[in-house]
């Protein structure tokens, strides 16, 4: 097993269970696995699954991470409102201060998140339990 830090399934989710599934279209996580593992190379810890909104895209544009435009040499076609995407937890939670968090998976949302974001925080923004 990784120690919940590979790509491996071993990976928990923030309420300590099985990390499910973020998403697959489009295909999310910093390994595009789908979920949002995390391990050593993830310096951004792609931890927290969100569903975009048209006020996060453009909160996150303005802070230089623009998510929203096509990059075809990445093949990422952009997100778009009700895309859910593994964000990096620190980008979540400046989001999250600055009043444009977007609604998270707890059962998708990797235990690794908590290292940079409140459970209390994310439960407040949770669409699931």
């Amino acid at each position: 097993m990784d120690g919940g830090f590979g790509k491996g399934e071993s990976q928990r989710n923030v309420l300590g269970g099985e990390l499910m599934v973020c998403s697959t279209d489009p295909v999310t996580g910093f390994y595009r696995t789908g979920c949002c593992h995390t391990g050593p190379q993830d310096q951004g810890s792609h931890t927290v699954c969100a569903v975009m909104t048209e006020e996060f895209l453009s909160f996150s544009k303005a802070a230089g991470n623009d998510l929203s435009t096509p990059r075809p040499e990445f093949e990422f076609a952009g997100l778009k409102p009700g895309d859910q995407w593994c964000l990096c937890a620190t980008r979540w939670e400046q989001a999250r201060q600055a009043g444009k968090a977007p609604r998270v998976r707890l059962n998708a949302t990797n235990m690794a998140s908590l290292r940079f974001c409140a459970l209390e925080h994310l439960k407040a923004h949770a669409v699931d339990g």
